[in-house]
């Protein structure tokens, strides 16, 4: 599974449709607004949601510690001129495939029980990013029983 979430987040378009997809960089920042998003959603972006957040940063992408900082500080940048998720789902919508899309979800499921606690803003962005990505509600539950129960058992 890191294998595959390695290969998404290095997932970059080559040949002549290449022009139509993103630059690896640009989808880095769509993705990692995603996880600050989700981050912050509930009032406060914790010392733990950010260790986090750079842990996977630094997994996925192969970034040092203040790499996977300064894309968190350009994602919050991107984040404060837009008017809402739209333009980093498309991003990612035109890259991704549905399954690069569903371990996206489980990440960010990840972020949000690092506190052990589900509030009723991260369920709402959790359910309004599932819909933008265009997945389905069973995907949206899967991706979170897997990260609540990764043994399989509930």
């Amino acid at each position: 599974m890191i294998d595959q979430l390695k290969q998404l987040f290095k997932k970059v378009k080559t040949g002549p449709d290449a022009a139509d997809h993103a630059p690896q960089h640009d989808l880095q920042v769509a993705v990692c607004a995603l996880f600050v998003e989700m981050a912050k959603i509930d009032g406060t972006f914790s010392d733990d949601e950010l260790a986090q957040v750079i842990a996977i940063l630094k997994d996925k992408y192969d970034l040092a510690a203040e790499h996977a900082q300064a894309l968190i500080a350009e994602a919050n940048v991107q984040l404060e001129q837009s008017v809402d998720m739209w333009q980093f789902a498309r991003l990612i919508n035109e890259n991704y495939t549905p399954a690069e899309k569903v371990n996206i979800i489980e990440t960010l499921w990840r972020i949000v029980y690092v506190d052990g606690k589900l509030d009723r803003y991260e369920d709402y962005l959790m359910h309004k990013l599932a819909n933008l990505l265009r997945l389905t509600h069973q995907q949206l539950i899967d991706a979170k029983l897997k990260v609540l129960y990764p043994d399989g058992k509930k």
